[in-house]
């Protein structure tokens, strides 16, 4: 506000639910005059005018849903004075006889909200709000409020780019909603498990979204059969139909909404108590924004979501047909990609969550994995093998190049840049493109490495992967989303590895992997360079007692055994 009032041009980025719209709508009474309101949504707009209105304050829209005469005699209280706010759809506002109308009144501030709608970088991209860039220059001397609840730093950045020329300030004041508890879960029977998350908020609003207009009609006949006040939701309805169900939810309690994604944005009630996900969303931005819509009133609430393969292949389908260029379908990837290591991180989700937008947190103590810890492994050695390529490879390419490089697929694009030839290639065999696929999303969910979105995809190291690749920092992954694959009936047994230890051969097993930290450190290098895990598993089971033996065990050459052999059979010898 402060810097509205000033002139100041301003592009802020505030949690659902936490006054935004006070952003504008204060300086806009101080100043007098008239301020502009761009709004993506008809219905956001006429909520919005008639909260105003019942607060006192002089508010019009001008829409495609009013008849000529109401929008003609709202234009009128406009010129008149009677107005201080005009809510109007980026479409109507840059027509040439709107703007020139507009340029001989006294245009104080312009206020765009769901900003995020601009950015060619964000999920939500919408062509016609790409001419908003033009009121900067003409509308000078009016500032301009970008506000939005979902943007991460690229989409900032483009934001203040196209609005303000960079001549503007960028207040983000949080990402985190910690009333809401977060909770994911494998789709199995996606109704029963709906049934069963709904019981448990008997008496209380909520959402449920689904993919499809099928899927959302089915699962509100299915809720009703069930005792459950549900109603369905979706831009194939008879629009009165639809507005309707949406006062009903609005302001009756206990009322279970049922919808696709076409429900929800600037939704203004306070006692949503839970939203839940029946398919995967499109991105981690609409992820956000739909569960944004729980605990506007701060008390307690749930967001749970349901994802599977279908989801995941769906998703891909609806990329891959999207009238886009390839450049955004690559990026369309990249975010639903990142969706899917929130899915399948082993640790806090909030965390992972709020490090996609750049917030640094701890573990929140409110969400499945911080109340009910998943089993993990060990997954420090291919943490190290994923950082050793992603450095190794310039930290330009996409998690396949670097899967292509960990499991030594001879492909021209490896050959032409000479990366066939790093230390690292070959060395990730042990596991299949999806287990590799997986164990990335993982680490980029767990801030080892990010996604450049806004570049051509490539994988980057944070100062935590550096410190994974220096021994400094330990990586466990989600077993149960990096599933081996089970040997066909006739062929070998699994690798040694993979069979359980006795407990002394786990206690060696770990003295050797401390030994293989002591030495990668003293050489700073990854310890998966001096022996891969299955190496010490050989070595913890076979228990070799001098030069020669040592030599027989998995992974050691001339040069290894030349190097390591000492202080690895000493470790073995002290075991007993």
């Amino acid at each position: 506000m402060d810097a509205l009032l000033a002139g100041r041009n301003v592009l802020t980025v505030m949690p659902t639910g936490s006054g935004k719209s006070l952003c504008f709508q204060v300086p806009a009474l101080v100043l007098g005059g008239i301020t502009i309101v761009v709004s993506p949504l008809v219905a956001l707009m006429q909520d919005q005018v008639a909260a105003l209105r019942l607060a006192g304050v002089a508010a019009d829209a001008i829409n495609s849903s009013r008849s000529r005469d109401e929008n003609v005699a709202a234009w009128r209280r406009v010129v008149s004075g009677e107005t201080n706010l005009l809510y109007m759809a980026p479409e109507r506002l840059m027509t040439e006889r709107m703007l020139a109308a507009l340029s001989r009144l006294q245009v104080r501030l312009i206020a765009i909200d769901e900003a995020h709608c601009i950015s060619q970088w964000g999920p939500s991209f919408r062509p016609e709000y790409r001419d908003l860039s033009r009121l900067r220059e003409l509308f000078p001397a009016a500032p301009i409020a970008a506000l939005t609840a979902t943007a991460d730093e690229v989409t900032r950045q483009d934001i203040t780019a196209q609005l303000f020329a960079g001549n503007g300030e960028t207040i983000v004041l949080g990402f985190d909603r910690p009333n809401i508890k977060l909770t994911v879960e494998m789709k199995r029977t996606w109704k029963s498990q709906l049934l069963s998350f709904v019981d448990r908020h008997r008496g209380e609003s909520g959402i449920v979204y689904c993919l499809s207009r099928k899927k959302t009609e089915e699962a509100a006949g299915f809720l009703a059969e069930n005792d459950v006040r549900a109603l369905p939701y979706h831009a194939g309805m008879d629009k009165a139909a639809r507005d309707a169900n949406q006062n009903v939810f609005m302001t009756e309690p206990g009322v279970v909404i049922v919808a696709t994604i076409a429900f929800g944005m600037g939704i203004d009630k306070s006692d949503v108590r839970f939203v839940f996900h029946a398919d995967l969303p499109g991105s981690i931005e609409a992820y956000y924004q739909e569960i944004g819509r729980a605990g506007r009133d701060g008390l307690p609430s749930e967001a749970h979501m349901l994802y599977g393969l279908g989801d995941i292949q769906m998703r891909r389908m609806f990329i891959e047909r999207e009238d886009a260029g390839e450049e955004r379908k690559r990026r369309e990837h990249q975010r639903l990609d990142a969706l899917l290591g929130y899915c399948e991180s082993p640790a806090c989700r909030r965390r992972a969550l709020l490090d996609y937008f750049g917030e640094p947190s701890e573990d929140c103590g409110n969400c499945d994995l911080c109340l009910d810890p998943v089993g993990t492994e060990d997954g420090t050695a291919e943490g190290q093998m994923v950082i050793s390529a992603v450095l190794g490879t310039g930290q330009r390419f996409g998690a396949a190049h670097i899967i292509d490089v960990l499991r030594g697929a001879k492909t021209e694009k490896a050959a032409a840049a000479g990366h066939h030839r790093l230390p690292v290639f070959g060395l990730g065999t042990k596991h299949k493109k999806e287990q590799w696929r997986s164990l990335i999303r993982q680490l980029v969910a767990a801030g080892f490495l990010t996604l450049d979105v806004k570049g051509f995809g490539g994988i980057t190291i944070t100062a935590k992967g550096e410190a994974l690749a220096k021994g400094e920092e330990t990586f466990h992954y989600r077993p149960d989303t990096v599933r081996p694959a089970r040997p066909s009936k006739g062929k070998s047994r699994p690798p040694e590895q993979d069979q359980e230890f006795s407990s002394a051969e786990a206690a060696l097993f770990a003295r050797l992997k401390e030994l293989r930290l002591r030495l990668a450190r003293q050489r700073d290098v990854p310890a998966y360079v001096i022996f891969s895990d299955r190496s010490l598993a050989d070595m913890a089971r076979r228990r070799p007692k001098n030069p020669a033996e040592f030599a027989e065990i998995n992974g050691v050459g001339a040069a290894k055994l030349e190097k390591f052999a000492a202080p690895f059979l000493e470790a073995i010898a002290i075991a007993g």
